[in-house]
C-alpha cells in the first residue's frame, strides 16, 4: 500500500482547529494520522518500503481547495476548455475539487450529459462534480428532472450564466431543492435592467462611453430569490456577488434565518471597474467589475461572513472571443490558477487571516455543497495542498495550463505560490519537478 508523509509543514485546518507544525501520515489516499513534529521525529523511517516522504517545512499544508463555480466548456466548446485541460489548471491552483457549470453544448439538462461529465471526469487529476441544469436547456420555461441529475452525479443545480426569470418556476425550484437536499446556485441578473450593458453603470462608463448595468439588476433578482427560499424553506446559493446592495440583502436575509450561501469571486474582491479603463476586454464579466465601495464592502462581507465562500468563476474564453471590440467581446476570465494568490493578497493586506482564507476557499464551500472536503481529520480523503507563501511570482499567461489564457492580471507580481496538490493521496501537480 502506497505511503505518504508529510513531514514538518505548518499544517492549517480550521475544521481540526489545527495551525501548528505537524506531520501528516497517509494511506490508501486517506488521512492516517496527524501528529505534532517536535513529538514525532522517532516515528519517520525514510528506508520504510513504499514510503515517501514530503519535507514540507517552511511551507503551509491545507485542506485541497474546493471551487463552486467553474466552467469547463466540455463538452460542445473543447477549444476553450476541456475537463482534462481544466483540472489541470485546477491542480496547479491548489484545488482538488472543482464543480462544472451546466452550461455546456449540449446543456448538462439530462442524465445522459451528466454521465458523459462523470466518465470523463474519471481521468481528471481532481474531483470533478457536475452541476445540472434547473431549466431545460437554460431556456427558463421548464423545469429539469432534478432527482434523475442527482441520481447521476450532479451535487447542485444552476442556469448560471441566465437568470431564471419566472419567479413560480424559481420557487418549484426551490421546493425541489429542499425535497431533494440540492442546492440551487442563482445567477441573479435582471436582463431588462442589465439591456445591452457590458460594464458597470457608473463613472467610468459614462467616461468610456460604453453602456453600464446598474447595480439594481444584481439586487433586485437577489431580493425576489431571498424572499422565495423564506417562503420554500429550499437552499439557496447567490453566485458572484458583486454589489454593496446584494450584500446587504444577503446579510438581512442570514439575519432572519434564511437559508441562503453566497460567493464572491476573486477578481471582484481585488479589482474595480476602473480595470476596464483601457477597453481591455479581460476585465469584461458578468457581473461586471464594480466601484471600490462595493468591492470593500464585499471584503468586509468576506470578513464577517456574509459572504461564505470565494469561488472562481472560471471562464475561459478563446482569442477570438476576446481580441474584439469591447461591447462584441464574450464575458469572463480565467481563474482557477491566481485565486489562491489573490486571496492571500487578501491576507497580506490584513483584510483575512490564512485561517480564514483555508475556510472561505476549502472548508466552507464543502459546508454549504454539503461535500465530504474541506477537512484534513483522520479518515478524511488526502485532499491537499501544499503552498509556499513567501514565494513571488508574475503571471504569464502563457505559462497558465488553462486551455484558455483571458486574464486581466497579466504581468502582476504576485505573492504565494501552490507548489504541490495531492488528490486521494496522489501527487498531481508538482512546482518543483515541473521547473
Amino acid at each position: 500500500m502506497q505511503r505518504l508523509v508529510i513531514k514538518g509543514g505548518r499544517v492549517v485546518d480550521p475544521a481540526s482547529g489545527i495551525d501548528a507544525l505537524c506531520n501528516i501520515y497517509i494511506m490508501g489516499g486517506r488521512i492516517a494520522s496527524v501528529k505534532a513534529a517536535k513529538d514525532d521525529e522517532t516515528e519517520l523511517i525514510p528506508g520504510a518500503p513504499g514510503l515517501e516522504i514530503i519535507d514540507a517545512a517552511g511551507l503551509v499544508v491545507m485542506p485541497g481547495l474546493v471551487d463552486l463555480h467553474t466552467h469547463l466548456r466540455e463538452p460542445g466548446f473543447e477549444y476553450k476548455e476541456t475537463i482534462q485541460t481544466g483540472a489541470e489548471a485546477a491542480a496547479a491552483g491548489g484545488f482538488t475539487t472543482i464543480l462544472c457549470m451546466a452550461n455546456t453544448r449540449p446543456v448538462n439538462d439530462n442524465q445522459s450529459v451528466t454521465s458523459y461529465i462523470v466518465n470523463k471526469a474519471k481521468g481528471a487529476l481532481v474531483n470533478v462534480l457536475p452541476v445540472g441544469a434547473v431549466t431545460v436547456g437554460l431556456k427558463g420555461e421548464r423545469l429539469t428532472e432534478a432527482a434523475e441529475l442527482k441520481d447521476a452525479g450532479c451535487v447542485a443545480l444552476s442556469d448560471d450564466g441566465m437568470p431564471i426569470v419566472k419567479s413560480g418556476l424559481m420557487r418549484r425550484a426551490l421546493e425541489y431543492s429542499k425535497a431533494l437536499d440540492l442546492t440551487i446556485i442563482s445567477h441573479a441578473e435582471d436582463m431588462e435592467l442589465a439591456g445591452k450593458g457590458v460594464m458597470n453603470e457608473g463613472a467610468v462608463s459614462t467616461r468610456l462611453g460604453l453602456k453600464g448595468i446598474p447595480n439594481a439588476a444584481e439586487e433586485a433578482v437577489i431580493a425576489r430569490d431571498i424572499r422565495l427560499a423564506e417562503l420554500t424553506k429550499g437552499r439557496l446559493h447567490i453566485a458572484h456577488v458583486s454589489t454593496r446592495g446584494s450584500v446587504e440583502l444577503i446579510r438581512s436575509a442570514k439575519k432572519a434565518g434564511v437559508t441562503v450561501t453566497a460567493e464572491a469571486t476573486p477578481h471582484h474582491l481585488t479589482l474595480t471597474d476602473e480595470a476596464a479603463a483601457g477597453y481591455d476586454t479581460n476585465a469584461k464579466m458578468n457581473p461586471p467589475l464594480r466601484a471600490k465601495v462595493d468591492v470593500d464592502c464585499l471584503r468586509q462581507a468576506l470578513k464577517d461572513g456574509t459572504i461564505d465562500v470565494v469561488a472562481t468563476d472560471h471562464a475561459p474564453q478563446s482569442v477570438m472571443e476576446k481580441d474584439v471590440e469591447f461591447d462584441r467581446a464574450a464575458n469572463g476570465i480565467v481563474g482557477l490558477e491566481t485565486a489562491f494568490s489573490l486571496v492571500y493578497g487578501l491576507v497580506e493586506e490584513g483584510v483575512l487571516t490564512f485561517n480564514e482564507l483555508v475556510k472561505v476557499m476549502s472548508l466552507n464551500p464543502s459546508k454549504v455543497m454539503s461535500l465530504d472536503k474541506g477537512t484534513l481529520r483522520v479518515g478524511a480523503s488526502a485532499d491537499i495542498a501544499i503552498a509556499d507563501l513567501d514565494a513571488e511570482w508574475t503571471v504569464d499567461p502563457s505559462t497558465l495550463k488553462s486551455k484558455s489564457k483571458n486574464t486581466p492580471y497579466a504581468g502582476k507580481a504576485m505573492k504565494g505560490k501552490i507548489v504541490k496538490t495531492i488528490v486521494g493521496g496522489k501527487i498531481v501537480f508538482d512546482c518543483l519537478k515541473e521547473a
